[in-house]
């Protein structure tokens, strides 16, 4: 079965919550979207102008300063019907990973290797990092109640990814200390 274009449901989806700009969209995936989802500006683009050529959203021009121009996106029903027919629709198969790490250690057949040693620090400083950052997104979008309930699903998903990475964490430590000295 082909795969279904899912980054036109994401933007739908992001538009459903309110107007953007294609740059808006952008940094979304920087940020916010980014600690599940990939997407770069050469994808962003082409596709918003899919969808609007096929009459899932309209664009339109605002002047925002004195001179300078920027075009918005909205949805329209029929982009807000696709949206919620993709939303009840069941979840395909998982894809595979690309995990270098997992890669790396499953070529690595000797135990004794230093670079196994090497590559469970590195690899715990990533999942240290990111977990650091995880935290400090919490903290700066959800410490009070209201802000998870009125953003429910962004407030799980990043819940979820914080036990992720402690999980991870816990195993690449357990996993560390049982490496041969």
């Amino acid at each position: 079965m082909a795969q279904k274009n899912v980054l036109k449901y994401v933007v739908l989806g992001l538009l459903s919550h309110g107007n953007l700009t294609g740059y808006d969209i952008k940094k979304l995936f920087e940020g916010e979207l980014g600690d599940f989802w990939y997407s770069n500006h050469s994808q962003i683009y082409p596709e918003l102008k899919k969808m609007e050529d096929s009459g899932l959203i309209a664009s339109y021009e605002d002047t925002v300063g004195q001179k300078m121009t920027k075009t918005y996106y909205r949805i329209l029903p029929q982009g807000e019907e696709e949206l919620s027919g993709w939303l009840s629709e069941p979840l395909n198969a998982l894809p595979p990973t690309r995990d270098e790490f997992s890669m790396k250690l499953y070529l690595l057949n000797d135990a004794k290797n230093p670079l196994v040693k090497q590559i469970f620090a590195q690899e715990i400083a990533r999942h240290e990092e990111k977990l650091q950052y995880l935290e400090s997104r919490w903290e700066t979008l959800f410490t009070a109640e209201e802000e998870q309930a009125k953003h429910y699903g962004h407030s799980l998903i990043l819940r979820q990814a914080i036990n992720r990475e402690k999980q991870r964490l816990q195993w690449l430590r357990e996993e560390q200390a049982h490496l041969p000295q």
